[in-house]
């Protein structure tokens, strides 16, 4: 069972009996693209279960007609034409928190999640703009910003973020939905910190060693060409500890001086054997 057909599934289960909080999650129903406009009738069309239930029970406590039909894995509910248009017709003036039943519909209708294991993605699909763009300036007003784009004749609104999904799901009433993908995302969260942190690390640790490798061959170099003991005293200490102890920063390698020396006075005096070194290449 996926992730989105869980959601759907908990969402089917919380049904409130106000006439207006059934109608406000009517219209989202009719406003998603699975529900197909013919003749003389609008088509839902839904392979979840739980979801055409749900569906059917809003029908019933609004008493609107429908006709039941099966197409091979897929329920299906045919309602009147005009009588659909009449849910449709005022859509734009439900007001208050009513509008989150309109989100929920349509997500009811349309909508998928994916598993916040794998990715994070949440879509609409809407068979057209004007309804798309509805959803859309909705969910704006409770802080979730929906991208949009066309699919083939159908127009799609859909998040990609983390955050954002779960705001959204929060909206429409999957309490359960939010616990479980929040649980999922921190996890995920702190893993990534702990690769970012590792990977930083490991750079930083990479950075050292080829700066400690430079600095050794500079030293060898001016062994080989006998020129080690024309460095002052102090240089040739550093190098010295550079050669004993070629895993250490600059700050431990000053810590080993007497007296001590700070990371940017080891710095300098390595660079001086540096410049020493290029003399004789």
């Amino acid at each position: 069972m996926s992730f989105s057909f869980e959601v759907k599934e908990n969402l089917s289960k919380i049904t409130q009996f106000d006439t207006g909080v059934l109608h406000a999650e009517l219209v989202g129903y009719f406003l998603s693209g699975n529900m197909i406009k013919k003749q003389e009738f609008f088509e839902f069309v839904t392979e979840n279960g739980f979801n055409i239930e749900h569906f059917y029970k809003i029908l019933f406590h609004l008493g609107m007609d429908y006709e039941p039909d099966m197409r091979g894995k897929s329920y299906v509910a045919q309602i009147c034409a005009k009588k659909a248009e009449k849910v449709l017709q005022d859509y734009e003036e439900i007001t208050g928190d009513l509008r989150k039943n309109i989100a929920k519909g349509a997500f009811l209708g349309a909508g998928s999640v994916g598993n916040p294991e794998k990715s994070y993605h949440l879509e609409i699909l809407f068979q057209e703009e004007k309804y798309c763009d509805f959803l859309r300036k909705l969910c704006r007003e409770y802080d979730i910003n929906f991208k949009k784009i066309k699919v083939n004749d159908k127009f799609q609104l859909y998040l990609k973020e983390g955050e954002e999904i779960s705001k959204f799901l929060a909206l429409i009433g999957a309490s359960k939905a939010v616990l479980a993908f929040e649980d999922i995302r921190v996890m995920k969260e702190m893993k990534n910190n702990v690769n970012r942190r590792v990977n930083c690390e490991t750079a930083n640790l990479n950075k050292t060693i080829d700066a400690a490798l430079k600095q050794i061959d500079d030293i060898y170099l001016l062994k080989k060409m006998q020129k080690f003991k024309c460095l002052p005293k102090d240089l040739q200490e550093i190098a010295n500890l550079r050669l004993e102890n070629p895993d250490l920063s600059l700050q431990d390698l000053g810590e080993l001086m007497e007296p001590q020396i700070g990371k940017s006075m080891v710095n300098r005096k390595l660079k001086k054997i540096h410049k020493w070194a290029e003399e004789l290449r």
